[in-house]
C-alpha cells in the first residue's frame, strides 16, 4: 500500500499541491502522513482535507518534547486540518534511544491525547539507523500502535541495521503493531548542488530501481505500507511501481542488496538531510 508522504509539498505551490494530492487520491492512496515539520505541507493540503476527510486515513507527527508543546501543536494541526480528531499520530524522529529517553513525556502526552479522543491510534516514526533499536524499546515501553523507520536495500546491507530491523518486525507481527516504511526508493546522498528533486537525498529515477525499492520494501514480512518519496515529480512513477508490485523472493532481496550494498549512506540524517 503507498502512504501519501506530506513531505512532498514542502516547498509546493497551490495549484501544485492541489494537483498532488487529487493525483494520489484519484490513484486510490487513501492514507496521508504529515507533520508540521515538513514546510508549507500542512498549510498547502489542511484545506484541501476536510471535503474528503471520510475518505483518507489522516495520520500527523510531533517533533515537540514538552507535554504542553506537543498538546499546543497537536491542537493546531487538527484545526488547520478541520477535523476533530487525528487516525494516527506519531512521535516523530526517534532515531535513537537516546532520542527516545529525551521524548518520554511527550510520549505520554499523545497517549493521553488518545484517551481523549483526539488520536485513535499512536505510533514512533524515525530516521536513522538507531531508530529500529529505539522502536523496539518503544513499544516494549509502551502500548504503541505503529512504526515508521527505512527500508531499502542499502540499509539492509547494514548487518546492524537488519538484526535489528528483525528483531522490530518480529515484535511487531507478534503484537499486532502496524509497520510502514519510509526511504523506500533511497539511492544515495545528493553530492552537492544544485539538487534536480526536492527529496533531502537522492532517489532512484529509473523504473527498474524504483519498482525494486517498492517490490523490496513490500516483500519485506510485516511492512504494511510505504510512504511515497517527498517529492512530487516521482509520485506517479511510484504509485505505478505501487500498482506493478510484484513478490521478490529471498534471492531476488538479496540480489537488490548487493546492488545498494557499495552506495554512500544517506544516514546520519544530521549530516545529509540539508534542504
Amino acid at each position: 500500500m503507498a502512504i501519501l508522504g506530506g513531505a512532498a509539498f514542502w516547498a509546493a505551490t497551490p495549484d501544485e499541491a492541489e494537483r498532488g494530492f487529487s493525483m494520489a487520491l484519484d490513484r486510490g492512496v487513501n492514507h496521508l502522513d504529515i507533520a508540521p515539520q515538513y514546510g508549507a505541507a500542512e498549510e498547502l493540503i489542511g484545506p484541501l482535507v476536510p471535503a474528503v476527510r471520510d475518505r483518507i486515513f489522516l495520520a500527523c507527527k510531533t517533533l515537540r518534547n514538552n507535554p504542553d508543546g506537543v498538546r499546543a501543536q497537536l491542537e493546531h494541526s487538527l484545526e488547520l486540518f478541520g477535523t476533530d480528531h487525528f487516525d494516527l499520530y506519531q512521535l516523530h524522529g526517534v532515531t535513537g534511544l537516546d532520542v527516545l529517553d529525551e521524548r518520554v513525556d511527550a510520549a505520554e502526552a499523545i497517549l493521553a491525547a488518545r484517551d481523549e479522543g483526539l488520536v485513535r491510534h499512536v505510533g514512533i516514526t524515525g530516521h536513522d539507523l538507531g531508530a529500529p533499536a529505539a522502536h523496539l524499546e518503544a513499544l516494549r515501553r509502551w502500548d504503541l500502535d505503529s512504526v515508521m523507520f527505512p527500508v531499502c536495500p542499502r540499509v539492509w546491507a547494514e548487518p546492524r541495521y537488519r538484526a535489528d530491523a528483525a528483531a522490530l518486525l518480529n515484535h511487531a507481527a507478534r503484537h499486532d503493531v502496524a509497520v510502514m516504511a519510509i526511504k523506500a526508493v533511497a539511492r544515495r546522498p545528493w553530492p552537492g548542488a544544485p539538487r534536480p528533486k526536492s527529496s533531502w537525498y537522492e532517489p532512484a529515477d529509473t523504473t527498474d530501481g524504483i519498482q525494486r525499492g517498492v517490490d523490496f520494501v513490500l516483500s519485506t514480512p510485516g511492512v504494511c505500507g510505504f510512504c511515497t518519496p517527498g517529492d512530487l515529480s516521482l509520485l506517479p512513477a511510484v504509485l505505478d511501481a505501487a500498482d506493478a508490485v510484484g513478490p521478490m523472493d529471498d534471492v531476488g532481496r538479496e540480489s537488490a542488496i548487493r546492488e545498494m550494498a557499495d552506495e554512500p549512506i544517506i544516514f546520519p540524517l544530521v549530516d545529509n538531510a540539508v534542504r
